[in-house]
């Protein structure tokens, strides 16, 4: 999967969550803290947006009715034949 979110990163801003709350934090790790939190939306819009592109959506009568801007950026990433 594209952009998998490592647990040691979600593991560490839980920490640092923490401790902000517990005792607060120096400059170096709020500066870490925003860093890591950053990384963690980037990786986690890659996931969203790569399980988006690779969705199909079928009607009650099983039509496709895949929305054409998400067939578009499958066909260019070879996903689709039609």
């Amino acid at each position: 999967m594209a952009g998998k979110i490592p647990p040691e990163l979600i593991d560490r801003i839980n920490e640092l969550s923490k401790k902000k709350k517990e005792s607060g934090l120096s400059a170096a790790e709020s500066k870490e803290q925003r860093k890591l939190r950053q990384k963690y939306l980037s990786l986690f819009r890659e996931t969203f947006r790569s399980n988006v592109e690779m969705l199909q959506v079928f009607d009650k009568k099983g039509n496709e009715v895949t929305p054409e801007k998400v067939k578009q950026i499958q066909r260019k990433k070879g996903l689709r034949d039609d």
